[in-house]
């Protein structure tokens, strides 16, 4: 299945995506895909519930906006320098010990919502990533079992202030939590969606140059940011980041300053 969320921000309700593209209000379950749905086997119910109501369920417009296709998780959590290309390119080395940040669940934003950039940003980066989400409550998993306990996975642009992250204080989530700096979506796609998840094409543009061939855990950016450019290039207002994950669809958004 693929999961999606739609409506005014702060307002949206469950839905599904279906393989033809049409949007299916899925309300009548009852609830919202928050962290009682996942926990409660809550995909089982949804897929039992889809099967009977298909056909009569109500259609959602394509015209309406999408919502981040998780309520407000308890946690986003982030691995940094996951990739040993993206290290090089910033020029770090690459880590032992995985590296491990927050981002705030305020951050967290619809596909396409617009990216605001904070007051006196100056360095403000994208960061294509494929998102895991955690389907039942884990606690010392071993390796072998991790992937028993995800629901699903999505596309997600982990934006990050760069001189707030490196330059004033060396605080990663003070450069990645600002509010919009989390768009995700544009669905949640369940694993069997995804049979090849550990082999998926990853890209992003910028004003349309391409830039990347090639709880919430993101599990890092492939080479391609800002940052390791020469000379670095950040966002500016009017900018337009598109960005996509094969199987797991693609999303735009639109760079304006804080208001």
């Amino acid at each position: 299945m693929k999961l999606i969320r739609f409506g005014e921000r702060g307002q949206e309700k469950p839905g599904v995506l279906l393989k033809d593209e049409s949007r299916v209000d899925a309300s009548a379950l009852g609830t919202d895909y928050d962290e009682d749905f996942f926990g409660g086997g809550g995909l089982a119910k949804l897929d039992s519930w889809l099967r009977k109501n298909v056909a009569s369920a109500p259609r959602v417009a394509p015209a309406i906006r999408l919502g981040p296709p998780v309520c407000r998780p308890s946690k986003i959590v982030c691995i940094g320098l996951n990739y040993r290309d993206h290290a090089a390119e910033t020029k770090a080395e690459a880590p032992k010990e995985p590296v491990l940040f927050f981002k705030a669940t305020t951050s967290l934003v619809g596909p396409n919502d617009d990216l605001v950039r904070p007051r006196n940003a100056t360095k403000v980066d994208w960061e294509v990533e494929l998102a895991v989400v955690i389907g039942e409550k884990a606690l010392y998993v071993s390796k072998e079992q991790a992937l028993d306990h995800v629901a699903g996975y999505a596309l997600h642009n982990d934006y990050s202030e760069r001189s707030f992250q490196l330059e004033r204080g060396g605080q990663w989530v003070k450069g990645k939590s600002a509010d919009t700096f989390a768009p995700l979506g544009p669905f949640l796609a369940t694993p069997d969606e995804i049979p090849n998840v550990g082999n998926l094409k990853m890209w992003l543009r910028v004003n349309g140059q391409t830039l990347l061939p090639g709880d919430i855990i993101s599990t890092g950016t492939p080479a391609g940011v800002g940052l390791g450019m020469n000379p670095p290039v950040y966002l500016n207002a009017g900018d337009i980041v598109e960005l996509g994950i094969e199987g797991l669809g693609e999303s735009r958004q639109q760079v304006k300053e804080y208001r």
